[in-house]
């Protein structure tokens, strides 16, 4: 088993789903990334080596799951629910699968991506 799917498969059940969901929308969405275990959560970016070129990543807590954007404040976002961070990172807390919205996070993720190959 791969280090990203042992990450999420050890997630208690409300965090393990949304963490597969997130997993599924990010690897549809970037197909060409590469996702790795980095800094003890799961990221995807590109080449080979996880922390070279980050995009994304999902990190789990007791709660609920962040799905973060690594150039996420220079993404448009008119939904207004990405956060701003450290440096130029933006995120999103989610609490149920309910509240992923595969439309909007592809549209974020292929921005970020976007952002990262120019």
């Amino acid at each position: 088993m791969d280090p990203v799917t042992t990450y999420l498969t050890g997630l208690d059940a409300p965090m393990r789903e949304t963490g597969e969901k997130l997993r599924s929308v990010i690897e549809a969405a970037l197909p060409e990334a590469t996702g790795a275990m980095w800094h003890g959560h799961p990221v995807w970016g590109l080449g080979d080596r996880p922390g070279k070129t980050p995009v994304c990543l999902v990190k789990a807590y007791p709660a609920y799951v962040t799905f973060g954007l690594w150039r996420g404040q220079d993404v448009a976002d008119d939904s207004g629910r990405l956060v701003p961070g450290a440096r130029r990172m933006a995120s999103v807390k989610l609490r149920t699968v309910a509240e992923i919205d595969p439309e909007l996070f592809t549209r974020w993720l292929r921005e970020a991506y976007a952002l990262e190959t120019r």
